[in-house]
């Protein structure tokens, strides 16, 4: 039988054959980094079909899958020594008593995964929650938060749950501004995007009118400073909002609200909850007939001031890009609007596109 002893030789080089038939074999195979000490005796008729590797066809291949076998084994055995100690158990248990485990929001049967809520200042409820390795105390755990800035925190082997629940709060009191901000804008305005915001969300689109809005980003360090803003809708309607957001930019007093520094700037009262509902202001996509299509509302709009249909970017782009006498130029697409037959442009993104 061809054995391959090159090919023997490279996967294990320590196994070596004893005869000049190469029908034995003694050496030591290593895996993870441990040698184990094997003899082989191949059958006189070179077949391995008895063997107890049902995927061997010949010695190299029934070494590999010896080598993988062993390999998973002892992995398996290094995770099952892994397991925390009893300490382990009892010192967070500790940790859980010092804490409070009114705290608790959940934690699972190892362990190892323990979800803890904070309260800020404002009353608004967080959750922070830690992944625990058996060397707990000795290695921090690894933290998941819903913050809109990374949350880092000091740790010794001394440090416990309190202090990193401690710590989580102040982070939360660093952000009180920030999220006073997005709290007024929630309540006195209709905010069309994110539907469900996170407390990380930075990110609000607020309705102004009748298929137009904007888009505002807010700095969670700096949450009065003028945001980042985008608008959209028709260009007769967003453009004027654009000269006097340019003109009246001085007048920005960061001591106001955000909410009332807009207000002011571009001379708008933004849509209340109490007064209309978003069915006055959101109209579903003239060609998909939805609002919301993969999470994404229309925000495409006919510039012609007697249409203002709305679409989304991808059904309009699809419109577009079907008719025969449409044009385009690098990534701006022009064509009639599916409603009054205007000329309209599509702006493409390749990010929704």
């Amino acid at each position: 039988m061809a054995t391959g002893f090159g090919s023997l030789l490279r996967e294990c080089p320590l196994l070596l054959p004893q005869n000049r038939e190469k029908s034995v074999y003694e050496g030591f195979v290593t895996a993870q980094g441990r040698d184990f000490h094997i003899r082989i005796l191949l059958p006189t008729d070179g077949q391995l079909k008895n063997a107890r590797l049902e995927h061997s066809s010949d010695l190299v291949s029934f070494m590999v899958e010896l080598k993988t076998i062993l390999e998973l084994a002892l992995k398996n055995t290094e995770e099952l020594r892994a397991q925390p100690p009893p300490q382990y158990y009892s010192g967070l248990i500790g940790d859980i008593e010092n804490l409070g485990w009114n705290k608790v929001l959940f934690i699972d049967s190892a362990f190892s995964t323990i979800r803890l809520k904070a309260e800020d200042s404002s009353g608004r409820d967080h959750q922070i929650t830690l992944k625990l390795n058996s060397k707990y105390p000795r290695e921090q755990p690894d933290c998941l938060v819903d913050l809109p800035v990374q949350f880092s925190f000091s740790w010794t082997p001394q440090s416990s749950l309190l202090s990193i629940h401690s710590q989580f709060l102040a982070a939360l009191e660093s952000l009180k501004e920030f999220w006073d901000v997005l709290d007024e804008i929630d309540e006195k305005t209709w905010v069309l995007e994110p539907e469900k915001p996170t407390r990380s969300s930075t990110r609000r689109r607020i309705a102004i009118g009748s298929n137009i809005s904007l888009n505002i980003e807010i700095d969670p360090r700096h949450p009065t400073m003028l945001p980042e803003c985008y608008f959209l809708g028709a260009d007769h309607v967003v453009n004027p909002l654009k000269i006097k957001l340019n003109s009246n930019i001085h007048m920005w007093n960061p001591e106001n609200s955000l909410l009332k520094n807009l207000k002011e700037i571009l001379e708008v009262d933004f849509p209340s909850r109490e007064a209309l509902e978003k069915s006055d202001f959101s109209m579903d996509c003239g060609i998909c007939y939805a609002y919301r299509l993969d999470g994404v509302i229309p925000d495409q709009v006919c510039d012609d001031s007697h249409c203002g249909q709305s679409f989304h970017q991808v059904c309009l782009y699809e419109w577009l890009r079907g008719l025969p006498s449409s044009r385009q130029s690098f990534n701006v697409i022009f064509g009639e609007c599916p409603y009054c037959s205007k000329q309209i442009t599509l702006k493409i993104s390749t990010k929704k596109i």
